[in-house]
């Protein structure tokens, strides 16, 4: 990383020493009573691992590499010793959390404001996809908090009068793998430009990547490693199966599954927004509740299927890897990968929506005959063979039929909603073109007149 390689220490991060009795509460861990009772609110019972590794290290000041698997509780092992450093000197504009995503940066947003509202602190969330004006007012304010996609932090840095972050206490990275691989290396390197190197520094990452080593190198001094999970693993309450199918039957599958494990709410992985979009169209015409959540959605559509899904209003959330990481929707019971994931990595990533916080689940991924390959990865990557899901395949046969119909239906109405896209497009680039004609005839006029 090329900005600041001098402000840290390439020297290897400790690592922190297994406590030979681990803490039961986190007042254990040296958490303030008013934030103890905030997390009691919360329904937080017991610190989770990463917590309990982090937490007191965090306390005594220090710098922090925390590794964990997804759905470990990160967000309370960095928030929480951020809130207890702000009630003991208060400040304006006192830490900065970096994610990949937008429904993260609300997520993390949510669960900042619900620890600290007894303490008055106010987040703010600065993201692509919202009116640039609203957020500038926003950090105008000063909050105590700002959670932020690193591209859009950067706009506002170079962009918003007055806004600068010379005084920041507090700099987190979450899900820092993620980060770097959606190609923000360099917004990152601004951002390390432009705060205070008398700082304290949390990143955590799901994997230590080459590019992750080379940022802690960048960003922390003197850092404690807090690693829960050295290897890549799902949680033991989670139950994985697959099921081996013809390609061309896949929709017959997923509504024969979804009937089958009727009453629970699901989760289904595809690979592109055109698919997860046309898989809730077919489900929906054959009248499930069923909302998609992809990238070419606006962002309030986004936010707005979440909610629905958080709500329960909604049991099946249909969506492409933009959820698959750091998204904590409590009561996920299955996840389906109706598309196998490319890189293996994802996979952990996808199925840790669901067996959360102790809860039990299960995951069930679709396998053609063009994924053998891809899913031996997978189960070599976690170190388990997987066992086939039971199926009923006359069943399944059955549905053939109303699922064939739902399909040309839903085609049928994807190609409406692209001619629709299409013809908003023409009139903007029409009243666009009329603008300009307008202004070089405007122009004429003027120099006509002139002379």
């Amino acid at each position: 990383m090329a900005a600041g390689e001098e402000e840290g220490s390439a020297a290897e991060p400790e690592q922190e020493p297994a406590a030979e009795e681990q803490p039961r509460s986190f007042k254990d861990l040296g958490v303030t009573d008013v934030l103890c009772e905030a997390c009691d609110q919360l329904g937080w019972k017991v610190p989770t691992k990463i917590q309990i590794e982090a937490i007191p290290v965090a306390l005594q000041g220090r710098d922090i590499i925390g590794l964990a698997e997804t759905g470990s509780g990160k967000t309370g092992a960095f928030a929480l010793p951020i809130l207890q450093a702000l009630l003991e000197t208060p400040q304006r504009l006192f830490a900065l959390v970096l994610t990949p995503t937008r429904e993260l940066a609300f997520q993390i947003s949510e669960q900042f404001e619900a620890l600290g509202s007894s303490i008055g602190v106010q987040s703010t969330v600065i993201v692509g996809g919202i009116d640039t004006m609203s957020q500038s007012l926003a950090l105008a304010k000063k909050p105590h908090v700002i959670i932020a996609t690193p591209g859009r932090l950067v706009d506002h840095l170079e962009n918003t009068k007055g806004f600068n972050l010379r005084a920041l206490k507090f700099l987190v990275m979450d899900e820092a793998d993620r980060i770097l691989n959606m190609d923000f290396e360099t917004e990152v390197d601004k951002i390390l430009k432009v705060i205070p190197r008398d700082r304290k520094t949390f990143l955590f990452s799901a994997t230590m990547t080459k590019k992750v080593q080379k940022l802690q190198r960048a960003a922390l001094k003197n850092p404690v490693k807090c690693a829960v999970s050295s290897k890549y693993q799902t949680v033991e309450k989670l139950q994985q199966y697959y099921i081996f199918i013809p390609s061309k039957f896949k929709d017959s599958y997923l509504v024969y599954i979804l009937n089958e494990l009727a009453g629970n709410s699901f989760m289904i992985f595809c690979s592109t927004c055109n698919n997860t979009q046309r898989t809730a169209l077919l489900l929906r015409n054959l009248g499930f509740t069923a909302i998609p959540l992809h990238g070419q959605m606006s962002q309030n559509k986004r936010l707005g299927s979440l909610n629905k899904f958080k709500a329960k209003a909604r049991s099946i959330l249909l969506a492409t890897d933009v959820a698959s990481r750091g998204l904590d929707i409590p009561h996920v019971d299955v996840v389906i990968n109706f598309d196998i994931p490319t890189h293996s990595k994802d996979y952990i990533h996808r199925v840790g929506r669901t067996a959360r916080a102790g809860r039990s689940g299960k995951s069930i991924t679709f396998v053609t005959q063009y994924d053998v390959e891809l899913f031996q990865r997978i189960e070599h990557l976690i170190g388990k063979k997987l066992p086939a899901f039971p199926m009923q395949e006359e069943e399944v046969m059955m549905l053939t039929e109303r699922v064939a119909e739902a399909q040309r239906l839903a085609r049928m109405e994807l190609r409406e909603q692209g001619e629709k896209k299409r013809s908003r497009n023409d009139d903007d680039d029409t009243e666009e073109a009329i603008g300009v004609r307008n202004k070089v005839a405007g122009g004429k006029k003027k120099k006509r007149k002139a002379f």
